[in-house]
């Protein structure tokens, strides 16, 4: 039964991403050509599903149908947003300045993330906005470290660089991994 349930909600997730990317394109005035879409979507989300649901399913298939952490996952998109561009103003504003003003490195940072896709998550925000790329996470006497090239290193404290790297990512990641 835990199989089935992980292929429906792997079914169900990769038909709306397939919504998503093709119905805009599907000629929105043809009834024929939207449902020709639609059947094909569910069949190549069931098929995707059923090869891949064991890989993304571990525990409870339905986690994301959780109106919390669904509304969590949502609320996070226009916060990851002005991230996004707060990290690409300040990088274009070093890259066109007549004196470029960075310090690269690599820090370790500490993050209270535990799970799997969590952590992943993490490390592709950090990694998606300029300045930062997440190079290793790693677990430490039950501690999750990731370690991180970043920019412009105003410090090596794993504590002040961890709150200023990860700074608004980690709460809302925790919020819909948790």
């Amino acid at each position: 039964m835990k199989k089935v349930g992980a292929v429906i909600s792997t079914t169900i997730f990769c038909f709306v991403f397939w919504l998503l990317y093709t119905l805009p394109f599907a000629g929105q005035y043809d009834f024929n050509k939207v449902m020709e879409e639609i059947i094909v979507g569910l069949i190549i989300s069931f098929i995707t599903a059923v090869f891949t649901a064991k890989f993304f399913i571990r525990e409870n298939a339905f986690w994301l149908f959780n109106p919390v952490k669904l509304f969590s996952l949502i609320a996070f998109v226009p916060i990851y947003i002005i991230e996004l561009f707060k990290a690409n103003m300040d990088v274009a504003i070093r890259a066109l300045s007549p004196k470029v003003k960075i310090n690269p490195g690599i820090v370790k940072i500490q993050t209270d993330v535990e799970s799997d896709y969590g952590l992943s998550m993490l490390a592709n925000c950090i990694t998606l906005t300029p300045g930062t790329i997440t190079m290793d996470v790693t677990e430490e006497n039950g501690q999750h470290y990731m370690y991180i090239h970043w920019i412009d290193v105003t410090s090596q404290d794993v504590k002040t660089a961890s709150d200023s790297i990860k700074g608004a990512f980690e709460p809302w990641v925790r919020r819909v991994f948790k």
